[in-house]
This record gives structure tokens, C-alpha cells and sequence, in this order.
């Protein structure tokens, strides 16, 4: 019970990693406010409270400034305090070619993406240094890490994170509060959703994630599971980190099957 009578705020709650971190926060014994723009997360809030955990729903975008600010005076003035926020929500974008990639959809990836998080990490540290402690994580992606694992803008977008991560982390130093990120390889979430239904329709799903030496995709919990750690006191000495959450992918160059070069 890491979380005992601590409030959690988590983005993207509504499915996939997002989803994941609220159950798993709320079975910590956390009180966890499930933002997402989708209706849907009421569906999350329930599944807490079926398991006997104590949750909130709030529905908004995660990368409206309002919103965020009203997210996290909600758990101010609901419960007096803020312990942990996890800025999961992100959007992937597609894999427009460079070429015909728009200022539109730049900023769109990049409003919720990167924005977003900055947003968190502003309006969640706003209530956090007064309490001399929190942790606030977000999700990157190893396709902020290197080429190959993500859309152009998505990418950058997620590269962005990972340098806010370390910057926000030192301009928070002495605060008490803690920022990190974690970089999820491939996972089956509903982003990812479309890939894996066109595997299994070609009967390839055993080929998923075989680029990574644990030759498997990651599960939502996985995932989940490495956030929240990284909000618990057992990494109270961890801040300013992006960790790979990738079943090995970006510990290594790409080389042939049993080679090396």
C-alpha cells in the first residue's frame, strides 16, 4: 500500500497505460482523479471502485491549459493535497510522410503531447512544492530515443518530453519534487491497436515486438507498473531519468539475427 492516503492524479486514464496506472495506483490505496477526453474513463472510475478503491472521474484535454489547472485545483480542494501525477495522455499523429506532414498536425501532436505534459508538470508542481514533496511522471516513448519506432512528429514530440524531463527536474531542484518519464517500446494499447489487429488478420502475431531481445510486446500493466514506482517513495532518489520500458529495443544498434558488428 505505497499510496495510502495519497492523491494521484492520472491523464490518458480512460484506457491502455493511463487505465492501467489508475487501478494500479488505486489498489496502493491512492485516491485517484482519472482525467480523460473521453467519456469512457468513467468506465475506469467504476472498475476502481468495484475493486474497492476511491476514484474520481474528470473529462477534459489534457492539453487545455484550463482544464489542467482545474484538474489540479480539483484534487487541492477536494482532498488538500496532490502527491503524484502521471501525464500518460498522448495521441499518435499516423505516419504521414515528411513531405506532406501540415502545421496542423504538428500542432495537434504536439499540443497534447508535449504541451500537455508542461502543463502537468507547471500546475501539478504548483501544489506540490508547497507540501515539500511529490512526483510527477509522463510518458515518452523510445521513439523520442532514436528513428524507427514512431510518426515525425510523434517522435519529436516525444524526444521533447524526455528533455523536459531533465530540465524541469533541475528547475525543480531543491523543491522536493521529483520529475521522470518512462519510455514505453511497443505495447497493445488503443493506439497501437490498428498494427496488432493487421498482425493477428495475417496470422503474424508471433512476430510482434520480435526486434527486442525478450521477443514480446509489453501489456498496459507493464508499463503502468514502472510509473508507478516511479511516483512511490522506493524511488525517492530517482528524478530527472527517461527509462526505457522496451524489452531491451534501445540497448542496442540493429544487427543481424546472432551477429555482431
Amino acid at each position: 500500500m505505497r499510496f495510502e492516503g495519497r492523491v494521484v492524479l492520472v491523464t490518458g486514464a480512460a484506457s491502455g497505460i493511463g487505465r492501467a496506472a489508475a487501478l494500479g495506483f488505486a489498489a496502493e490505496g491512492a485516491t485517484v482523479l482519472a482525467a480523460d477526453w473521453s467519456e469512457a474513463v468513467s468506465a475506469t472510475v467504476e472498475a476502481v471502485r468495484a475493486s474497492g478503491g476511491a476514484a474520481q472521474a474528470l473529462v477534459g484535454d489534457a492539453g487545455d491549459e484550463a482544464f489542467v489547472k482545474a484538474a489540479v485545483d480539483r484534487a487541492a480542494a477536494d482532498h488538500g493535497r496532490l502527491d503524484a501525477l502521471f501525464a500518460n495522455a498522448g495521441i499518435s499523429g499516423g505516419l504521414t510522410p515528411l513531405a506532406e506532414l501540415s502545421v496542423d498536425e504538428w500542432e495537434k501532436v504536439l499540443r497534447v503531447n508535449l504541451i500537455g505534459v508542461f502543463l502537468a508538470i507547471r500546475e501539478g508542481s504548483r501544489v506540490m512544492i508547497p507540501q515539500g514533496k511529490g512526483a510527477i511522471v509522463s510518458t515518452a516513448s523510445v521513439a523520442g530515443i532514436r528513428s524507427g519506432a514512431g510518426g515525425i512528429p510523434y517522435s519529436a514530440s516525444k524526444a521533447g518530453v524526455i528533455n523536459l524531463t531533465q530540465t524541469a527536474a533541475n528547475w525543480l531542484g531543491g523543491t522536493g519534487v521529483r520529475v521522470n518519464c518512462i519510455c514505453p517500446g511497443l505495447t497493445e494499447t488503443g493506439m497501437t491497436a490498428p498494427m496488432f489487429d493487421g498482425a493477428r488478420a495475417r496470422g503474424r502475431e508471433d512476430r510482434i515486438g520480435q526486434l527486442n531481445p525478450l521477443k514480446r510486446y509489453a501489456t498496459p500493466d507493464e508499463q503502468a507498473a514502472v510509473a508507478i514506482f516511479l511516483a512511490s517513495d522506493a524511488a525517492s532518489y530517482v528524478n530527472g531519468q527517461a527509462i526505457a520500458v522496451d524489452g531491451g529495443l534501445s540497448s542496442s544498434h540493429p544487427t543481424a539475427p546472432g551477429k555482431f558488428v
